[in-house]
């Protein structure tokens, strides 16, 4: 068991330095599986959790792989892959396994997803990626506990997805790449992680086009090469940590290539947080009291979801009140309950919440309910008043790095534990 204990009042300051995107190098583990022969190798790796576990998934199915931690660098040989079982062991524990069903279907002929797993978030499903296969050509066989997918070879064929997530975007990307013919996905995802995958992939030899557009056309190619590939920075993580520093009064020079935070940025500029970029680093700080803020959370280029919980926090600090439209995941706002337990006053209706500021935050024991809420929690405890503790830190862990670490380099008084129950 994983907990985290902070406590609060200090204000953060120094240089904050951005992990590699989690939402990009998982489909880039998935993608240098298609690779037949040769070795992958990916740079700025985040050190997190579901990299550990998309590590073990990959060996599990016969991949060769070395994760070198100091030089955030992941080498995989997926030349000999022999299993197309996915284990319930691993996978329950990460949603991203899904990931490698591409791989295996045209490596192997088949996959046996024996239990996906991740964050609990509401009514989120799979099922639109088990339709693309069906679509490009596949079998799929959906038991109780077990999804077995099978196909002799893939072809193209045009694809629309119902809501534009990146992950079955790029999944079924993946799986159009040596695919016959032409496949076509319409109502793509537009993230800058999805680009960055489809870097790799085009460096791999696919043949892709109109990324970004949300209108996809892959050309099938009949092998995929190894290559080297750098992991853009997480924009999500830069996002935290500028929230860190308007929350706790501090000041933050965020350092990553090309980090742009797009909407996020703006919100937070609304409330009050100063923004100024010198070349490569964004300089986060906040002196004033905080305003209240309106939020909807939409696909990109709207406001990410994956932040809406964060953000929830930073708006019980503002002087006045703010109001939240979650139109992603139904599961975001068990974050509230917890909040109100530290002093928040913090009001859910159906998808909306309503957050009443400024509340002052008193630390205590709460828990985290997915990756996002525990992290949002992370952020009340810097600003709270006494310590707080954080049980089911583990979820904290799966998508960001060396976060005690990190946050103690800036000022902040916080632990990471681990303890027998």
């Amino acid at each position: 068991m994983v907990r985290y204990r902070v406590r609060g009042g200090n204000a953060l300051r120094g240089t904050a330095f951005i992990q590699g995107a989690k939402n990009a190098v998982l489909p880039m583990i998935g993608a240098a599986l298609l690779a037949a022969k040769g070795r992958t190798v990916l740079r700025n790796v985040p050190i997190i959790e579901d990299v550990r576990r998309a590590v073990e998934l990959a060996e599990a199915i016969g991949a060769y792989v070395e994760l070198h931690e100091s030089e955030r660098t992941l080498v995989i040989d997926a030349s000999r892959l022999s299993s197309p079982v996915l284990p319930a062991e691993i996978a329950r524990r990460f949603r991203g396994s899904v990931l490698f069903t591409p791989a295996l279907l045209h490596r192997l002929g088949e996959a046996i997803v024996e239990g996906v797993g991740g964050c609990n978030l509401g009514s989120r499903n799979l099922d639109f990626h088990y339709l693309g296969y069906k679509r490009l050509g596949a079998i799929v066989d959906e038991g109780e506990t077990v999804i077995h997918v099978k196909a002799s070879g893939l072809t193209g064929a045009t694809l629309y997805l119902d809501t534009p997530s990146h992950t079955g975007t790029e999944n079924l990307i993946m799986a159009a790449s040596l695919a016959k013919g032409t496949t076509v996905i319409e109502n793509a995802a537009l993230e800058p992680e999805v680009l960055d995958v489809i870097d790799i992939l085009t460096k791999m030899g696919a043949r892709i086009s109109g990324g970004g557009t949300g209108f996809i056309t892959v050309e099938g190619v009949d092998e995929l090469h190894a290559v080297e590939h750098t992991v853009m920075p997480d924009r999500l993580d830069a996002g935290v940590f500028a929230m860190a520093a308007a929350i706790t009064g501090g000041e933050l020079s965020l350092v990553g290539t090309g980090l742009d935070l797009g909407v996020v940025r703006y919100k937070l500029e609304q409330m009050g947080v100063e923004f100024s970029r010198q070349g490569a680093v964004l300089h986060v700080r906040c002196e004033g009291p905080l305003r209240p803020i309106n939020i909807i959370t939409d696909t990109y280029p709207g406001f990410a979801t994956d932040l809406q919980s964060p953000m929830m926090t930073v708006a019980a600090l503002a002087d006045g009140t703010s109001y939240i439209h979650e139109r992603i995941f139904d599961g975001r706002f068990a974050l509230a309950g917890e909040l109100n337990k530290m002093g928040a006053n913090v009001e859910v209706k159906g998808s909306r919440a309503v957050v009443r500021g400024r509340t002052p935050l008193t630390g205590t024991q709460v828990t985290a309910h997915d990756l996002r809420s525990g992290i949002a929690l992370v952020l009340a405890a810097l600003a709270a008043e006494g310590e707080t503790v954080i049980e089911s830190g583990y979820l904290i862990d799966r998508g960001h790095a060396h976060l005690a670490a990190r946050m103690r380099a800036l000022g902040a008084d916080i632990t990471r534990e681990i303890s027998e129950r």
